[in-house]
């Protein structure tokens, strides 16, 4: 899954930027009348490496079990630029380009995608808010890594499954995106064209989230409706999966944060039973056209000393009309559990562990890698559990 950022902490704050290039120019070095100076423009570079090793029990066909090097529990490998000019009044000008990458192996991410994560330009003004265009983050995946979710959207299956079926719609392409902060409530909303000659509606993709920060309190709700053609993937040319979240978050004191909410998802495009599957699952012999997923998750973070950060979370799902193996609808209950501890030696550097486990029944059977026939063909379902450790380094640029 391609995680957020987190405000957690000041290592879980974005990476500290670090300017490459600032000029300004003023008329009045070359004339004896003094003039006003132009606005000043900085272009920043800033980056994560994340790399960890990982044992999971039941990892492929036949409940194999596997120790992998592979990407942090948290935070995803990646560079970025971020560019500003001061257009005078209050208004700038600005740019923000995102890659990710995999530090164990070097390869991007999302193959033949250079800036995978954001790619986006745009004009803020102090007054107004902001708005930008290109490829960028729905803002109900915003809110979700940036303020609710304890593990800031997970990397592991068993910390992000709740968001893998609708991972596919949380970056927009061709967006307009308009964000507004005022006295505490942030509103954030977004349209994406489908870019679809005649059908306008098409792989388009709208949505709206408002957030309330107010004492130690946040509170946060949003919707999102994106309509998905059937190059994309719909059993039904332009169906459509909703989004719909309430989420709340207390700071109870300085060192200790809780987190919880809700997150509900319908889906008529028959994307989600294949996309909430781990590797090595089963082949379904078809997919849902109407499934419904109640999410529910809580958690808390806890600066347990200056150095050391601990984070707990815990995920429960209730799908309804999800696919089974034998090619019926049913009911499926998975849920999760996670424990990450970070030590920081820095502001920029850290080392980490982490524990998870996971437990599907009914329909979410089929999620979990499943068993071989003599063909060498996964046909059946395995175990429906996983558990999982991890231990890696982090350091932030």
């Amino acid at each position: 899954m391609r995680q957020k950022n987190s405000g957690r902490s000041i290592l879980h704050l974005n990476p500290p930027l670090k300017k490459v290039v600032t000029y300004g120019v003023t008329t009045a070095l070359f004339t004896l009348v003094a003039a006003p100076a132009y606005a000043q423009s900085s272009v920043t570079l800033y980056g994560i490496v994340d790399t960890a090793i990982r044992y999971q029990t039941n990892a492929g066909p036949d409940g194999k079990d596997q120790a992998a090097m592979t990407v942090g529990p948290e935070t995803n490998s990646r560079w970025g630029l971020k560019g500003t000019e001061d257009l005078g009044g209050g208004l700038s000008a600005l740019f923000h380009l995102e890659n990710q990458f995999y530090a164990y192996n070097g390869r991007l991410s999302t193959p033949n995608t250079l800036f995978s994560r954001q790619a986006y330009v745009g004009l803020s003004s102090e007054k107004y808010g902001t708005l930008t265009f290109g490829r960028q983050y729905a803002p109900l995946y915003d809110t979700m890594g940036d303020i609710f979710d304890p593990l800031t959207v997970g990397n592991y299956w068993q910390d992000s499954w709740v968001w893998n079926g609708i991972g596919p719609y949380l970056t927009i392409n061709n967006s307009v995106k308009y964000n507004l902060t005022f006295d505490g409530l942030t509103l954030d909303a977004i349209y994406g064209f489908g870019n679809h000659a005649g059908a306008m509606g098409l792989d388009s993709t709208y949505g709206v989230e408002l957030s309330y920060a107010h004492g130690p309190a946040t509170l946060g709700a949003g919707f999102q409706q994106t309509s998905v053609s059937s190059a994309n993937g719909s059993l039904v040319n332009g169906a459509k999966i909703n989004m719909l979240h309430l989420s709340v978050a207390y700071q109870v004191t300085s060192t200790i944060r809780l987190l919880a909410g809700w997150l509900h998802s319908q889906d008529q495009t028959g994307t989600t039973d294949v996309d909430m599957q781990q590797a090595g699952a089963p082949k379904l012999p078809g997919s849902s056209p109407n499934r419904i997923d109640d999410a529910f998750y809580v958690g808390g973070n806890w600066q347990a000393t200056n150095p050391l950060m601990i984070t707990v979370a815990g995920y429960y799902d209730h799908a309804r009309n999800a696919q089974r193996l034998d090619g019926t609808l049913g009911v499926g209950i998975n849920y999760s559990a996670t424990v990450l501890a970070e030590y920081s030696f820095s502001k920029h550097a850290e080392v980490y562990g982490a524990a998870d486990f996971a437990r599907g029944n009914g329909a979410f059977s089929a999620d979990y890698p499943g068993s071989t026939n003599q063909a060498g063909i996964v046909d059946s379902v395995g175990r429906t559990n996983n558990v999982g450790v991890a231990v890696g380094v982090r350091k932030i640029f």
